[in-house]
């Protein structure tokens, strides 16, 4: 049995008192809970996962209701996304599958740090197309034809080190969009956005910045 599956049951059994999990084979499991049909899940420890991927996945699994990312730093691309969503294949980390698996909504569910970010902008009417090229990384076209390539980034305070490793490994970006709720972009944050070229800011600020079309 890989690790990462192992891992994902003992979570699973641990989260979830009346669940039973077992594994399958591969890295496949089924996860059995009361008053609820079986879900199959596969656990994956790739570091990034791609639509090629996500289509083996499925080819190997037919009967697959979610793909968990289980590393931390799993990055999902956006053409993966886009396949998942369309074969009604939840995705996520560990942690999306254990919300989903308490909402019921294994199928539809998405990854739990970018779910309500993403929703939100995507219901923005100034926002006229929405190009996600990764989970944390997508272009908006907005009526008046600008275009921003936008990054999410998650940390409770984002510090210099956090938007320079960002731009390094997706590129770059004209907006660092600090999602977390409960925190603030430090100074050094800002002036190391400002010396990529970026502006790093908060939703009000971005909000601000799309109602000004």
């Amino acid at each position: 049995m890989n690790w990462q599956v192992n891992y994902a049951l003992q979570y699973i059994l641990e989260a979830h008192k009346s669940a039973s999990a077992q594994h399958i084979h591969g890295d496949a499991i089924k996860i059995t809970l009361p008053h609820q049909p079986d879900i199959v899940a596969v656990v994956s420890a790739y570091y990034t996962i791609n639509a090629d991927l996500a289509e083996q996945y499925h080819e190997d699994f037919p009967d697959m209701e979610f793909l968990c990312g289980y590393r931390k730093e799993c990055v999902w691309e956006g053409e993966a996304i886009e396949y998942l969503e369309r074969n009604a294949i939840g995705w996520g980390s560990a942690g999306t599958l254990g919300s989903a698996l308490s909402n019921g909504n294994v199928r539809s569910a998405s990854h739990k740090d970018f779910f309500f970010s993403y929703r939100l902008i995507s219901q923005m009417r100034s926002i006229t197309n929405l190009d996600r090229e990764f989970d944390r990384v997508f272009t908006m076209t907005l009526a008046n034809g600008r275009t921003f390539r936008v990054g999410m980034i998650m940390e409770y305070e984002p510090t210099a080190d956090a938007i320079r490793t960002f731009w390094d490994r997706f590129g770059p970006i004209d907006i660092a969009w600090n999602i977390n709720p409960n925190g603030n972009p430090t100074q050094n944050a800002i002036e190391a956005g400002r010396d990529l070229g970026c502006e790093v800011m908060k939703w009000e600020e971005l909000k601000k910045l799309l109602r000004n079309r």
